[in-house]
């Protein structure tokens, strides 16, 4: 889960944002593998805790090698603070669920994510959505149907974090939407980092004190403090490649690359942990990525209409 907050603009180049797009959707899954083994042992909220606070923990040391202390100041502290609760509600959801289910399973239901946002933005900006892209968002939801049936016979509600991680993130996107982003990618990296180190922390905290299974700290292994500290490390990497992207190439060449991250999760999870998808479970695969697919293209038409429409007019 990767956002496209760009800060400076820099000079187009498309074959560079492909390969920088490409290389953030290869190693987000690595991220997800390693919550996975790692939640063998420690909690999920202590994961998800983990990756925030090694996150905060590479930005102030960046910042302070650089001598940008004062710069880690966010113009929208308030909103920032909402964005990283949101993120930190997502990955603890997307987690807990790769705790239980295939990484690459968990990732494909994620992916109703547009469909998802194009319902939240029709119903809170009051954007117009055609008969068209409804069709396609009840075909990514057919997509979902088919692959969530088995997970829910098998490990029941859990298999819905997925679809709950999508909310949350559609949630954040919208947050992006009515609030542009105005502060350069290290401060948002670190008041992301801040704010979710600070809510996860809190709710560690709690659940230690009352004794909460799944909630309660359990003190790491130095190997496993630095898989946290890697999971962290690649947080920050993918956010960083994923910005770099969309600052020199256009969301609708970049946004269908979101999908790659669903075959490198499938080859991480089989090297690792032997799982690969089921015939039913790519037919669903297969549904949610042409949805998301069509989504992206009517956006990109509805724009390119917009924009016809805005020179008509001067």
């Amino acid at each position: 889960m990767t956002s496209s907050s760009a800060g400076a603009s820099v000079d187009p180049n498309p074959m560079f944002a492909i390969f920088l797009m490409t290389s953030a959707m290869l190693i987000v899954p690595i991220m997800d593998i390693i919550a996975k083994y790692l939640s063998s042992a420690l909690p999920a909220l202590e994961v998800t805790f983990g990756r925030f606070f090694f996150q905060f923990l590479i930005c102030l040391l960046i910042a302070l090698a650089a001598g940008r202390i004062t710069r880690l100041r966010s113009r929208q502290p308030v909103v920032n603070f909402v964005r990283g609760v949101l993120l930190a509600l997502a990955s603890l959801s997307f987690f807990t669920a790769v705790k239980y289910m295939s990484v690459a399973t968990a990732i494909s239901i994620f992916f109703i994510e547009p469909m998802v946002l194009t319902i939240l933005a029709a119903l809170i900006l009051k954007e117009k959505v055609g008969i068209r892209r409804i069709g396609a968002i009840l075909v990514g939801l057919l997509g979902a149907i088919v692959i969530l049936r088995p997970n829910l016979a098998e490990i029941g509600l859990v298999s819905l974090l997925p679809v709950l991680t999508a909310f949350l993130f559609s949630f954040y996107l919208l947050i992006n939407k009515l609030y542009p982003v105005e502060d350069d990618l290290l401060t948002i990296q670190f008041g992301a980092g801040l704010s979710g180190a600070l809510l996860l922390g809190a709710a560690l905290i709690a659940g230690t004190l009352a004794d909460i299974e799944d909630f309660r700290f359990v003190v790491p292994s130095w190997p496993q403090i630095g898989l946290l500290a890697l999971i962290g490390l690649i947080s920050f990497a993918a956010h960083g490649l994923v910005v770099a992207a969309f600052q020199r190439g256009s969301a609708s060449t970049l946004a269908p690359l979101q999908y790659v991250e669903i075959v490198s999760a499938t080859l991480f999870g089989y090297l690792v942990f032997s799982d690969f998808p089921d015939g039913p479970t790519w037919i669903g695969i297969a549904l949610i990525i042409a949805s998301g697919l069509y989504i992206a293209h009517r956006e990109r038409m509805r724009k390119t209409e917009t924009q016809a429409d805005t020179v008509a007019e001067m």
